[in-house]
């Protein structure tokens, strides 16, 4: 038979009791008792009766605390974050925290879930700071369904569940045996694999919190509102550049607009932040063993439009380049969040055509029968000057290029990734490979000239479909010791291993560039 208990139930334990969904319901917050208390006169810690006479006095300025004090975000006077290309932020929190004099415990609340306890550093600011820390734990034990059936293993917990044929609710007491992959219980002396209903416990465990949470063992000599700069390093923090490239009609000129993307899935939120991004790729010692692993969370996206007076002031950090946004923003937590950049018109930009020879072209004889077709890419390249409307240096990320087709509508053309760029740079852009313009190449001829030397010719066919005049790069590559013995066309060499040919082909035209190359010792 399984045992109906009253359905008089205490209000602390409906206040905690987990839902069939897992979800916790809050529970009130109850006064501890005091561990020491002290005498009205002496300011000393109150001691039994049998003990006072035997113990000698003695002076004690301290005063222990008996309750935790709580400083929650909203103590926060500022917030400063620092975000880096490599899943990392720096924060700096300036909170104004009202202590007791002597030990006791403070918990800093509202830190993110990813920080890195070891790098956090508390400055006491104000002009006679008292305020010393002498331990710090990082409580990150949460309150979860999974986590309060697992602490009440072995012991009895109350199961609610409706009873549909007399209509009414009924207490089921049960022993909590297991929690591992599903839960095992014990009702009257019969083992269930599970049971229907709300999960109903007695109690909070004490050893469970609700949110991360830094508990500092500290001392202070006076017992007034002392004011903390905090900081610390966390992961689940990076951000990127993406812009976007406008072509013109005649493919020459050029708008550009680039934009950050922040992600912050760090655990917490940084309200009215002043946020400064750091273009750089900062060296860090990568963990032996990785200790807790966090999964990524699900991102809400948001659209934060800034205008031309609270975007970003660039400028030099040691190495790197840091943006400042000029205003402050709020950074959710699970956000993706983008701010503009930068905006530049007017910057010149030139399309340039290039085909490229396989690798194993002059490894040995050709084995493809007849010609080869091989693409011709388009790309576009202009200068981060001033001269050209532009000269900050441009953090990596993705560049968009559009133009406007014959209805002079906006279409997408292509995109491509740029490292970090400082100024004065040159930028090339691979947008995709060109339709109307054919490139083929035929191995001619083949000569073994000795064991360790041979000779090729080879010819390179392009041909324009266009109804305008191009110039085509056609690159080569060579290996080892290498001599154009002959050639139709004048080649510029590159390096130690590679040449060109840079072909003028008109409209509807087709031109061939044959060349013999002599390859060994």
């Amino acid at each position: 038979m399984i045992k109906i208990a009253k359905m008089i139930v205490p209000a602390l334990i409906l206040a905690c009791s987990c839902t069939a969904s897992g979800q916790t319901r809050n529970t009130p917050a109850q006064t501890a008792p005091a561990t020491e208390q002290v005498g009205p006169a002496s300011g000393q810690p109150a001691q039994p009766a049998s003990r006072r006479a035997a113990r000698p006095a003695a002076p004690a300025p301290v005063t222990a605390q008996a309750e935790p004090m709580r400083s929650t975000a909203a103590d926060r006077q500022a917030v400063e974050v620092t975000i880096y290309n490599s899943d990392l932020g720096l924060v700096k929190e300036l909170r104004n925290v009202q202590i007791g004099a002597g030990e006791g415990e403070l918990q800093f609340i509202d830190v993110p879930a990813l920080i890195n306890p070891v790098t956090v550093h508390i400055n006491p600011l104000g002009a006679t700071p008292d305020f010393i820390v002498l331990e710090q734990n990082y409580e990150y034990d949460l309150i979860s369904h999974a986590k309060l059936m697992d602490k009440y293993i072995g012991r009895t917990i109350q199961i609610m569940e409706w009873n549909q044929y007399q209509d009414r609710q009924q207490i089921v007491e049960a022993e909590l045996l297991s929690a591992a992959n599903g839960e095992v219980y014990r009702i009257d002396g019969q083992i269930y694999l599970g049971h229907p209903g709300i999960k109903i416990l007695p109690e909070l465990p004490g050893n469970l919190i609700s949110r991360p949470t830094l508990s500092w063992i500290y001392r202070s000599r006076s017992g007034r509102e002392q004011q903390l700069e905090v900081s610390y390093l966390t992961g689940g923090m990076n951000w990127s550049a993406d812009y976007v490239l406008m072509v013109s009609d005649g493919h020459d000129r050029a708008g550009l607009s680039g934009w950050v993307t922040v992600n912050n899935r760090s655990g917490a939120e940084y309200e009215d932040a002043r946020l400064k991004l750091v273009a750089g790729n900062v060296n860090r010692v990568r963990p032996r063993n990785n200790m807790r692993r966090v999964e990524a969370m699900p991102m809400a996206a948001e659209m934060d439009m800034a205008d031309a007076g609270g975007g970003f002031a660039q400028s030099e950090v040691f190495e790197y380049h840091m943006y400042d946004l000029q205003r402050p923003t709020t950074i959710k937590n699970n956000q993706t969040k983008q701010i503009s950049l930068m905006e530049a018109q007017g910057v010149t930009v030139a399309k340039e055509y290039t085909t490229t020879s396989a690798p194993f072209g002059f490894r040995g004889r050709h084995g493809e029968p007849g010609p080869v077709r091989q693409p011709v890419i388009t790309f576009f390249t202009f200068k981060n000057s001033r001269d050209n409307q532009l000269g900050d240096p441009l953090p990596a990320g993705v560049i968009r290029l559009y133009t406007a087709d014959n209805q002079g509508r906006q279409q997408f053309i292509g995109e491509d990734r740029i490292i970090h760029t400082p100024r004065d740079e040159d930028i090339r852009l691979r947008a995709g490979e060109a339709f109307d313009i054919v490139a083929e190449r035929t191995q001619i001829n083949f000569q073994q000239l000795s064991a360790q030397r041979h000779e090729m010719e080879w010819a390179v066919t392009i041909r324009n479909r266009k109804n305008e005049d191009i110039t085509v790069g056609i690159l080569e590559s060579a290996h080892g010791t290498w001599e154009i013995r002959e050639s139709t066309h004048r080649h510029t060499r590159i390096d130690a291993n590679n040449f060109r040919f840079d072909v003028p082909v008109g409209a509807g035209k087709e031109v061939t560039v044959r060349y013999k190359i002599r390859i060994g010792i």
